[in-house]
């Protein structure tokens, strides 16, 4: 079965954060501190739906300062404007677009985060499967489902890559997505199962011909 579409990971996988602030985190850390219990699903909540930090404060109903928020967003603001591509994402994104393969992207992260991401790529993505929008986050099998119903393709036509294994790898491969984990990291020992750059993704590619 030929591949027709593949779908990238963001952050670690096309994107890098250089000057990372995590103002979710501290938002929780905050919440906590001023006397909210940490939920288990604090991340997946403020993943899954489309909010902003003010909206998130709101939702895990924790009494924050205006002054904390405020100090919080211009974090956020930082971090956002520290995003940058990694070298190998243009050439990789630019060549499938040139064979017609279909580029989705499927990612857990904070609503905040979804459009500057795409104002940095070198072409349109035909589908974004954003955990905000898809109310699911990866391994989960209906951020997956989202994924593929909005590129119009069955798991098998579809390749995946990204930075980590069990979102990025084992979930899709569980779907019945063609998963590859991203290890940019040249001293780890790589297993058949890895791959070293974005570069490669045309490789992987016709072995799926």
């Amino acid at each position: 079965m030929a591949i027709k579409a593949v779908a990238f990971d963001v952050f670690g996988t096309l994107v890098n954060i250089e000057r990372p602030t995590r103002p979710f985190r501290k938002l929780v850390r905050l919440l906590h501190e001023a006397g909210r219990q940490r939920q288990r699903d604090d991340g997946v909540r403020a993943m899954s739906n489309a909010i902003d930090l003010r909206q998130a404060a709101s939702l895990f109903g924790g009494m924050i300062s205006e002054e904390k928020l405020n100090a919080l967003e211009a974090e956020l603001r930082e971090e956002i404007q520290s995003i940058t591509l990694f070298a190998d994402a243009a050439p990789t994104l630019l060549a499938l677009k040139q064979r017609g393969i279909k580029v989705a992207l499927c990612s857990n992260l904070a609503a905040p985060y979804g459009p500057p991401v795409l104002d940095l790529l070198p072409i349109e993505p035909d589908f974004c499967a954003w955990s905000y929008e898809a109310g699911a986050v990866k391994p989960q099998p209906q951020i997956y489902e989202y994924l593929c119903d909005g590129i119009a393709c069955r798991p098998d036509e579809v390749l995946m890559i990204g930075d980590t294994i069990e979102a990025d790898m084992v979930g899709p491969r569980n779907f019945g997505i063609h998963g590859y984990h991203l290890d940019r990291q040249p001293a780890t020992t790589s297993s058949a199962e890895s791959v070293r750059s974005l570069n490669d993704v045309l490789t992987l590619m016709s072995a799926h011909h």
